[in-house]
Formats: structure tokens, sequence, C-alpha cells
């Protein structure tokens, strides 16, 4: 059986509002692969739930970014929660917050969710991928590919389907602020690197390209290694 490790943006699960028809089709795609024997290790983002709550928290006075940081966990906490039930009948009956404990799963899907303050759901989901000896982590969010600045202000800007940590973490730097909007973590980066991680960040909305990138095909997206 292989395992995959995926990090799945909470703006995949909580675009607006709970998006239960991608959600319906996203359980699709994982159990007709898990019929082919794959397991998944999911850890899930906290999405606009975690951005709203705050938000709410800066506009009554201003907030220490651990407290920011723990109403970002507790959102990813109740969307692993979400997923759980969804995969009720394949997955893990208990959601993985601590990936650095002893992690011992038969099931075909494990959920998982924000540890701590500091970091992202990112670095949750590249201790989870040591922890277990996974190599390759797929990062599901809601861009097609990494560029060298944000496509949407800079119509040059360029894409990259293939980059270095060193040259990644030069476009993401080194620092870690609650709510902070990069294709992958900065902390999580730096991490990713020093263990050999590959990382493929890659737009979860398009399934079909998920479902290439399950069969190793060509698909769209960035591989960094």
């Amino acid at each position: 059986m292989e395992t995959i490790v995926l990090s799945l943006g909470g703006s995949l699960i909580v675009p607006d509002r709970v998006d239960f028809d991608y959600l319906k089709k996203f359980k699709h795609v994982i159990e007709r692969f898990i019929s082919r024997g794959f397991r998944f290790v999911i850890v899930c983002g906290g999405g606009k739930t975690a951005r709203d709550y705050q938000r709410a928290a800066n506009s009554v006075g201003n907030l220490h970014p651990e407290d920011l940081d723990w109403l970002g966990i507790h959102a990813t906490r109740i969307n692993a929660h979400l997923l759980r039930t969804i995969f009720r009948d394949d997955a893990h009956p208990k959601i993985i917050t601590d990936p650095t404990d002893k992690i011992d799963f038969k099931e075909n899907i494990l959920l998982a969710a924000g540890w701590k303050p500091g970091f992202s759901t990112d670095m949750d989901a590249v201790l989870l991928a040591e922890n277990i000896g996974v190599k390759r982590l797929i990062n599901l969010s809601n861009i097609d590919y990494v560029y060298d600045k944000d496509p949407k202000d800079f119509k040059n800007a360029k894409r990259f389907e293939e980059l270095h940590w060193r040259d990644f973490r030069n476009i993401v730097g080194n620092k870690w602020n609650p709510g902070l909007n990069v294709p992958f973590d900065p902390v999580a980066s730096k991490e990713a690197e020093k263990i050999g991680l590959t990382v493929i960040i890659t737009n979860g909305k398009d399934l079909d390209n998920f479902e290439r990138i399950l069969d190793s095909k060509r698909f769209k997206g960035t591989t960094i290694h």
C-alpha cells in the first residue's frame, strides 16, 4: 500500500461556506484510490473559518500573534472533524493534533489538524510525512503553480513547474505570521528542505489533475525538492 500525505487547504473546504459539492467529489476520488491500494493522511487547513475568527478578534482589540494562531488552529480542528465524519467508515477514529506523537493506524485514512502556534498546517503535514516515513507530500491549495510574484498583481509573473527549496524559500521568506498567504509555509519549507521532502503544489479544485498526480502522469503544478 502507498501512503500519501495531503495538505488540504482550508480554502478548498471552506472557501466562503463549507463547499459540500467539492467535498462529495473529493470523497469519491479518495475512495476510488483507496480501492486501488492507497492510504491517505489528510491534514486540514482552517480556510475562511480561521480568517473570520482572526479578523473578528482583531477588530475588537489588538491580539497577541499566539492567540491569532490558536484561533486558526481550532478552525483546522473543526474542519478535520468534518472530514473525519465524511470519511467515517475509512478513517482512524482520532484526529491527530501532535504530528510528532507515535502514530499507528491501520485504517485507510488518517485525519490531522493544527498542533501549536508558530507555523501552519503545512508544517504539521511535513512533520507527519517525516514521522511515518513518506518522502512525497501533495499540497492541495487554490493555485495552479508557484510564481515568482503574485500573478493577480503582476502580468509578467513567472510560473515554475519545478523548483529547488533554496529558490522557493527566496520567494516566500523565512518568517511565519498568523494568516500569512503563501503557497507553502516558510517554516514548513525549511523543515522540508532539511529532511529531503518533495512537495507538489497544485490546485486542489481540479480533481482530474489531482488524479493525474496520483497516477504519476503529467500534471499541472509545481514540484519542489
